[in-house]
């Protein structure tokens, strides 16, 4: 099967890296295709856990190419603090590591931009950025006149057209009330930071999307790692409360170059509660002591900026709505073993909105917002899953849990996770990672 795909189907942090990671060394390429730093994707195998932000999943194994492609936003220096951070760790990252030369640099101009646009309210909210600049970045991306790519750093006429860029975002910022911030920016620096980019990485910018037609003409396998998750989407996430690239399946072809045919293989990957981070509307949320218990439990902090997640049980109606969306074929059920500390549990399966039953997922933020949870109450399995290896060494109230999900979905749940660790990880049909891709 030429190529598999692992999407996140919540509001991201739903353990994708460490499927990917799993199931790397069954594909010849891994492929990051959206997204920036703001992503963090967590790998832990044995006493080591490796926090990728821009890096691949697949980034661990060496005999895995790991791409990472157009549709993605690339901050240089947090690229190289990456890099290097592997390195001293042992991990060769430069020997299996290529960066389209199509992919959007976010810029320093970009982070300011962020700082000054953070404060701003969206329908009484905060949207609640990571401050990375990946908003400001995709939005000059698609506006054409400021946006500066890989291949961009390694032109002659670079230097003269950074000056004429910051002097444009100078008086852009001094505009927008942001004078301070304006005079933080400097056209020598920003060249001098260039040009050190274009150093240290232009050794790894080629042409993915040929790259990758070409391994797929040769037969080979590719598995395309997804940042973020589907309810972040900005065209079919939880908007304005959103991300600033397509988060769900509809993301995979435009962000790589791979077109929609090879695309054989979708895996959802959910928890088996929920969590959101940042600012919008979030149905089953828990902000009473049992949202804590599972944040506490579950490590629930981002990886990208440590921020406490949003807590909740899980949202059948969401997920649902995501699954179908990014055509997925298997669901990937994951921290299953963090609700193993409750008596019962419970799963929304519809919302109350306005005194009416809804079983879609609206598209209005304030109509989710007024949305109240219509849950199913289930079974807590009170027990320590994190050693079980196989399906029947779980307690029956969660394979009626995880039986009950898959009926909500409409997919099969086809691997559970009940621990970080990679032999933490049970495959519902083989004891083989192919069995997910055959």
């Amino acid at each position: 099967m030429p190529a598999a795909c692992v999407i996140g189907l919540q509001w991201g942090d739903e353990a994708k890296g460490k499927l990917v990671d799993l199931l790397a060394p069954e594909h010849d390429c891994v492929v990051r295709y959206q997204g920036g730093a703001n992503a963090g994707h967590t790998v832990v195998s044995g006493d080591q856990v490796y926090k990728l932000h821009h890096v691949p999943s697949g980034i661990l194994h060496p005999s895995v190419m790991n791409l990472i492609t157009p549709g993605v936003v690339i901050e240089p220096s947090t690229l190289l603090k990456e890099l290097t951070g592997l390195e001293a760790r042992g991990v060769n990252p430069r020997k299996n590591l290529q960066i389209s030369e199509r992919a959007h640099l976010v810029m320093p101009w970009h982070l300011l931009e962020d700082q000054l646009l953070n404060g701003l309210v969206v329908q009484g909210e905060n949207i609640g950025t990571t401050l990375r600049g990946i908003g400001p970045c995709y939005r000059d991306k698609v506006g054409r006149t400021f946006a500066v790519r890989m291949t961009d750093l390694l032109q002659d006429d670079l230097p003269a057209r950074l000056g004429t860029i910051v002097a444009a975002k100078q008086t852009m910022l001094a505009g927008m009330g942001g004078k301070e911030l304006a005079d933080q920016l400097s056209s020598d620096k920003v060249i001098e930071l260039a040009a050190g980019w274009a150093e240290q990485l232009g050794p790894l910018v080629g042409d993915t999307t040929n790259y990758l037609l070409d391994q797929l003409d040769a037969g080979k396998r590719l598995l395309m790692e997804g940042a973020q998750g589907s309810l972040l989407d900005i065209d079919h996430g939880t908007y304005p409360f959103v991300t600033s690239s397509n988060a769900s399946g509809v993301g995979i072809s435009g962000g790589s170059g791979v077109p929609a045919k090879w695309i054989k293989r979708v895996i959802g990957v959910t928890k088996a509660y929920s969590t959101r981070v940042g600012g919008g509307p979030f149905p089953t949320e828990l902000t009473c002591e049992t949202g804590q218990k599972i944040r506490e439990i579950g490590r629930e902090y981002g990886t990208t900026t440590g921020r406490p997640r949003r807590c909740g049980w899980f949202d059948a109606v969401a997920v649902r709505y995501t699954a179908r969306l990014s055509g997925v074929d298997a669901i990937s059920l994951m921290m299953m073993d963090v609700l193993g500390h409750f008596e019962k549990l419970h799963v929304c399966v519809a919302y109350d909105i306005d005194g009416q039953r809804v079983d879609r997922f609206p598209c209005s933020a304030s109509a989710l917002r007024r949305a109240k949870p219509i849950y199913e109450t289930m079974e807590g399995w009170k027990a320590d899953v994190t050693g079980a290896r196989h399906l029947g060494e779980l307690p029956s109230q969660a394979l009626r849990y995880i039986e009950r999900i898959s009926q909500l979905i409409g997919v099969p749940v086809k691997i559970v996770s009940v621990g970080p660790d990679r032999r933490q990880t049970i495959f519902a049909d083989k004891d083989k990672l192919l069995s997910l891709v055959d």
